[in-house]
């Protein structure tokens, strides 16, 4: 009776509707494999960004479709693909696992570990190329991303959402500037993702153990592409980490991306595009450059409330050379961003850190994205701080200014001294708004500028012993508070 109803009738049914029918495959060639990249033919139907397997089980990415053959981005360092190799369609796309499991991880753009701990428990997969969020699926970019920079938070504010690009010479401090605004979101439920593109590795270790130390590595997950990784790597790198933060981000989550540095991945492109046989344009980049970060970055937004509410902040950095801003790739990031943070060498060199040229940088989101009292508080300082810099320039030479003009410069080079600041300490937001009121109700007007670090201390010191206190309370008690903090200072 088992017999009759168990295994042996199945196989003899399904023996039974079998029917020797001609069945059509693809089986490719390799023709030329090298530089991280192979030539496949015999694949009529792929895809672009068909995933393919190969002979030694290893796996490639359609990267360039022409008429006779396809140009394939080898995705396995140790793949031992030759030419003759025989290659297969999958009809899959590339994708990464994401998930809480990533964060304080170390990938690479595969969403291998890196860290030498085993592979994360990924709770789904996100495309590493989807297309960007509809505009009726988006909201309006109005709330806070706090950085913890004063000068970022008041001058220049970022909302959840924006994508703002950080700029300037090697060696300003753009990438610390960026990690103050990973390490502000600890306790803040902000899910961030750090892409290090072309980055040495010791300089990648540098970042991890910086988070580390500051306790962010916690909620950041890490992606990779080293110096010495191939172009075809460096180019799926920021795709990975935001396909990571998209996967948090439809789930409703607020999160944070820093691209570092899209100048190194415009260069991958273009070596891998010429490697491909694209035919070059200006700067040797291929004519599509513009679309390549364009759609990287329109994929950062805030989502509607009907779908999910979650919010995806972009950070990138491109990189100048000498100051010219007006250059080819970052032209190209300024037009596409929501504005920037321009560091400027002599600033640097002067002292004033962080090195941000007010003059050269802008939040096209602005108070929109600040709280009310903040907002209050900025109100029109960035407008007098650009006057106080022009009137500055006329001290140079010694002319003479009314009392008017003197006691503008006098509030701005105090202001100048407020927003200096160490590189790895970003303040709360309370604090943010305490010295804003003092400064806009002329409580530092007597600081001496070697005196304004203490008198900011103390405001510090007293919000610590009234952990109560934050961004809603009135004027009015800020006021009675402030005078108290400040003692003979104000």
């Amino acid at each position: 009776m088992w017999i009759e109803s168990g295994p042996l009738e199945r196989l003899s049914r399904a023996v039974e509707r079998y029917r020797f029918d001609p069945r059509v495959g693809e089986i490719g060639q390799v023709d030329s494999v090298g530089d991280g990249i192979a030539w496949v033919t015999g694949l009529p139907s792929a895809a672009a960004e068909e995933i393919l397997r190969f002979e030694d089980g290893s796996r490639g990415m359609v990267f360039e479709l022409q008429s006779e053959r396809l140009g394939v981005i080898l995705l396995d360092p140790l793949a031992d693909v030759t030419s003759s190799s025989r290659v297969v369609r999958t009809g899959r796309r590339l994708e990464i696992g994401t998930g809480e499991g990533a964060l304080g991880r170390v990938l690479d753009p595969l969403g291998r570990p890196l860290d030498g701990a085993p592979p994360f428990h990924a709770e789904g997969l996100g495309a590493l190329e989807t297309a960007s969020p509809p505009i009726m699926a988006r909201d309006f970019v109005d709330t806070p991303l706090y950085t913890g920079i004063k000068v970022v938070d008041t001058l220049i504010p970022i909302g959840l959402g924006q994508r703002q690009l950080i700029i300037g010479d090697t060696g300003t401090g753009k990438t610390a500037l960026a990690l103050d605004a990973v390490i502000a979101q600890v306790g803040q439920g902000v899910r961030c993702v750090v892409v290090l593109i072309g980055q040495k590795r010791s300089e990648a270790a540098r970042v991890v153990d910086v988070l580390r130390r500051y306790d962010a590595l916690g909620h950041t997950t890490v992606v990779v592409a080293e110096a010495t990784a191939t172009p075809g790597m460096k180019y799926l790198a920021p795709f990975a980490g935001c396909a990571i933060a998209e996967g948090w981000m439809r789930r409703g989550l607020d999160t944070l991306v820093v691209y570092d540095d899209l100048s190194s991945h415009a260069r991958a492109y273009r070596e891998l595009s010429l490697l491909m046989h694209r035919p070059p344009g200006r700067e040797a980049y291929p004519g599509d450059i513009f679309y390549l970060h364009a759609r990287l970055l329109e994929r950062a937004t805030h989502l509607a409330k009907q779908h999910g509410g979650g919010s995806l902040t972009a950070l990138p950095i491109v990189q100048t050379e000498e100051g010219e801003i007006a250059a080819y790739i970052p032209t190209n990031l300024i037009s596409i961003t929501d504005g920037q943070i321009y560091l400027d060498r002599r600033l640097f060199a002067a002292g004033v850190l962080p090195a941000v040229d007010v003059a050269l940088s802008v939040s096209r989101i602005g108070g929109k994205a600040q709280h009310p009292r903040v907002k209050r508080e900025a109100g029109t300082m960035k407008l007098a701080y650009l006057q106080f810099l022009e009137l500055e320039v006329f001290t140079r030479f010694g002319t003479k200014l009314e009392a008017g003009a003197e006691a503008k410069i006098a509030r701005g080079r105090l202001l100048r001294e407020i927003l200096k600041q160490d590189r790895l300490s970003p303040m709360p937001p309370a604090f943010q708004l305490a010295w804003m009121t003092a400064f806009g109700a002329g409580l530092l007007d007597r600081v001496e500028a070697h005196e304004v670090s203490g008198a900011l201390e103390r405001i510090r010191a007293g919000l610590a012993g009234e952990p109560s206190i934050g961004l809603d309370m009135p004027r009015e008690l800020w006021l009675e508070r402030l005078p108290h903090w400040l003692g003979s200072a104000a």
